[in-house]
C-alpha cells in the first residue's frame, strides 16, 4: 500500500555528498551556472506538479478516502517526476536540451489548457487531429484564457531554461552524469510504482483516461505511437479492393442513370436530433420530408470513432471497426469501387480535408469559389456546397455520369468550439447563444442553445439538398436518393467533457451515437427493388458506420466480392 511511504525514515536513504569542484578562473562558464542534474530535476519537478494540475485535480476528485489521497498524490507525483527526469537527462546536451525541454514544457501547457477547458485527453488519435489541424480550426480554438495558460505554466519554466546556458565538461563526464540521471529516474519510478501498486494499479485499471492525462508523456507516447503506424504506410501502395467490381442488370437498358448524395455530417448527435425524439423541433423540415416524401430515420446509429480522421476512413473503409477499419488505411474504399465500376464520383469538401479518402477521384471545395452571403471570413456554409452542383456534374466524365453518379458532400456541420460560427443570423431560432469558443465560459443553456442552432442548420441544408434531388427526379434527369450520416458526437458539458475525441473504448455515448437518414425517389426505389415500408419496419435497430460500404454498393448495384450481403442494410428490404 501506498501510505506505508509514510512510515519510511529518513535514515533509510543514507545523504551521498559529490564533491563540486571550484570553476577555474578561466573556465568559460559563468560561476554561477546551474548543473545539468539541478536543471533536469528542477524542471522535472515543476512539469510533475504545474504542467499536470488537471491530472492532479482529477486524481483527487476520484480519490474519495483522505487516508490515502495525499499518498497517493504523492507517490504517482514521484513516479511522474522520476520518469521525467529520466527523458530529460537522456537530452541533457548543450544544443539539445534547450530545445527539447522548451518543446516539452510548451506541450504540457497546450495540453493542460485544453484538458482544462475541454475534458479532452491526448491519445494517439487526438495527436493525430493535431497533426491535421488547419489554420481555420486553430483560429477556432485560439482564446485569451489559452494565452494565459501558456504564460503562467511555460513562462517560469521557459525562463529556467533559457537564462543560461548549460554547463558542459567534457563529452565523456557529460554521458556518465546523464546515464547516472536515466538510472536514477527510472529507479525512483519504478521504486514508487511498487511501493504505491496496489493504489495505482486500482487507480489506473478502474480510471483509464487518467494514462491518457499525465503531461507531456501522453504526447511523447502519442506522437510515437502515430509515427510508428503511419510513416510505414506512406511508402506503401493501397491494397486494391472490388476489382472484380462491375455493374448489374439494373443499368442494362436503363431510362436514367442514378444519382446518389452521400451527405457525411460533422460532430452531429444522435441525442439532439429532432427525429430520434429531442424536445425541442431541431430538424422540422427533416420531419416534413419523413412525413410526406417517405424518409426513413435510423434512430440507432452508431459511428466508428470519435474524431472526424478516424471515422470518415472508417465510414468509407471495406473493412469494419472490429477488422481495423478505424486504424491507418490499408485498402482502398468505397469511392474507388465505385469509380472501377464505372460510376462518376465526386467528393465536395467543406470541412479541414477528406482524410484521404477522395485522394483518387474528382474533388472540389466551396472555398475555390466562394458564394458572396455563404462564404464570409475564410469558411463557407454548408448551402454552399449545392451552388453550381449542375455545373460541376456536368464537368464529369460524361461516360460515367451517363452509367450513375455518386455525389459526397462532407459538411463543416457542428464542428465547434465555435458553433456561433456555423449558422447564419436569420438561421438562429434557439436564443440566447454561446459566442465564445471557451465553452466552460458560458452557461450550459446557452451552450446548447448554439449546438442546436447547427443541427437545425444542417437540418435546412439538408431540406435544400433533397429538394434539389427531388426536382431532377421529376424532371426526368436522374433516379435519386440521398443517406446523411454523421461521422461523430459531441459532448456539451457532460461529465465536464465537452467536443469530442475520448478514445473510444471510454467514449460516453454522446460521442458515438450519431443521426443517419435516408430518402429515395420512387424511381430509385422500383430501380432496386427496395421496399421503403420494409426499410422503416427495421429503421430502430441497430446500425453503424460498419454498414455504409456494403449498403451503397448495393444500393448502386455494384457486383463484387467485397461487398458483404450481411452488412447490406438494405438487403433484406430489397427484391430482386
Amino acid at each position: 500500500m501506498c501510505w506505508y511511504a509514510r512510515e519510511l525514515s529518513m535514515s533509510a536513504f543514507p545523504l551521498v555528498r559529490f564533491p563540486i569542484p571550484w570553476p577555474r578562473s578561466d573556465s568559460v562558464f559563468p560561476e554561477r551556472v546551474p548543473r545539468p542534474v539541478v536543471r533536469v530535476w528542477s524542471l522535472a519537478v515543476w512539469i510533475a506538479v504545474v504542467g499536470n494540475v488537471p491530472l492532479w485535480q482529477h486524481v483527487e476528485l476520484l480519490t474519495v478516502s483522505n487516508a490515502h489521497r495525499l499518498p497517493l498524490l504523492a507517490g504517482l507525483g514521484l513516479v511522474l517526476v522520476g520518469a521525467l527526469a529520466a527523458l530529460l537527462s537522456l537530452v541533457a546536451w548543450p544544443r539539445v536540451f534547450r530545445v527539447v525541454a522548451s518543446a516539452l514544457v510548451l506541450v504540457s501547457a497546450f495540453s493542460s489548457h485544453f484538458m482544462w477547458q475541454y475534458g479532452a485527453v491526448i491519445d494517439p488519435t487526438m495527436f493525430a487531429n493535431v497533426v491535421h489541424t488547419d489554420v481555420r480550426e486553430v483560429r477556432d480554438l485560439w482564446s485569451v484564457q489559452l494565452l494565459a495558460a501558456v504564460l503562467l505554466v511555460a513562462g517560469p519554466a521557459l525562463w529556467w531554461i533559457w537564462r543560461r546556458p548549460l554547463a558542459f565538461r567534457g563529452w565523456l563526464p557529460q554521458t556518465g552524469r546523464n546515464l547516472l540521471g536515466v538510472a536514477t529516474g527510472v529507479a525512483l519510478s519504478v521504486a514508487m510504482a511498487l511501493l504505491c501498486y496496489q493504489d495505482l494499479a486500482s487507480l489506473m485499471r478502474n480510471h483509464k483516461d487518467l494514462r491518457y492525462m499525465v503531461n507531456p508523456l501522453n504526447t511523447v507516447y502519442a506522437g510515437a505511437r502515430l509515427a510508428s503506424d503511419q510513416l510505414p504506410r506512406q511508402v506503401t501502395a493501397l491494397k486494391p479492393v472490388g476489382e472484380d467490381a462491375k455493374l448489374g442488370a439494373s443499368y442494362v437498358h436503363q431510362a436514367r442513370p442514378p444519382l446518389l448524395l452521400l451527405v457525411v455530417g460533422e460532430t452531429a448527435r444522435a441525442q439532439n436530433f429532432g427525429l430520434n425524439g429531442y424536445e425541442r423541433a431541431t430538424t422540422p423540415a427533416l420531419a416534413r420530408w419523413r412525413a410526406e416524401e417517405g424518409l426513413v430515420n435510423f434512430s440507432q446509429a452508431s459511428s466508428c470513432g470519435t474524431n472526424t480522421l478516424v471515422s470518415v476512413p472508417c465510414l468509407f473503409s471495406p473493412l469494419t471497426r472490429a477488422q481495423g477499419g478505424d486504424r491507418t488505411p490499408e485498402h482502398e474504399n468505397l469511392l474507388d469501387v465505385l469509380q472501377r465500376a464505372g460510376l462518376a464520383v465526386l467528393w465536395i469538401d467543406n470541412q479541414a480535408g477528406c482524410k484521404g479518402v477522395c485522394n483518387r477521384v474528382p474533388h472540389a471545395s466551396p472555398a475555390d469559389n466562394p458564394v458572396h452571403g455563404l462564404c464570409d471570413g475564410g469558411e463557407c456554409l454548408d448551402p454552399a456546397m449545392l451552388q453550381g452542383l449542375d455545373d460541376r456534374l456536368a464537368a464529369l466524365d460524361p461516360v460515367r455520369s451517363a452509367r450513375g453518379v455518386v455525389v459526397v458532400m462532407h459538411q463543416m456541420g457542428s464542428h465547434g468550439p465555435a458553433y456561433f460560427k456555423r449558422t447564419p443570423p436569420d438561421r438562429k431560432p434557439f436564443q440566447p447563444e454561446c459566442r465564445s469558443n471557451t465553452l466552460s465560459d458560458c452557461p450550459r443553456e446557452q451552450l446548447v442553445n448554439a449546438y442546436d442552432n447547427t443541427i437545425a442548420y444542417t437540418d435546412h441544408f439538408l431540406d435544400l439538398a433533397l429538394t434539389w434531388l427531388k426536382t431532377r427526379s421529376e424532371q426526368g434527369v436522374n433516379d435519386t436518393g440521398l443517406i446523411y450520416v454523421s461521422d461523430h458526437g459531441e459532448s456539451l458539458s457532460e461529465n465536464g467533457l465537452y467536443l469530442h475525441g475520448v478514445p473510444y473504448a471510454i467514449a460516453p455515448t454522446q460521442q458515438t451515437r450519431v443521426p443517419m437518414v435516408s430518402w429515395f425517389s420512387p424511381g430509385l426505389q422500383a430501380r432496386d427493388g427496395v421496399s421503403m415500408d420494409c426499410v422503416r419496419s427495421r429503421s430502430d435497430q441497430p446500425i453503424s458506420h460498419d454498414h455504409f460500404f456494403h449498403t451503397v454498393l448495393g444500393l448502386m448495384d455494384v457486383q463484387t466480392k467485397a461487398h458483404e450481403p450481411a452488412l447490406d442494410a438494405l438487403l433484406p428490404c430489397r427484391t430482386p
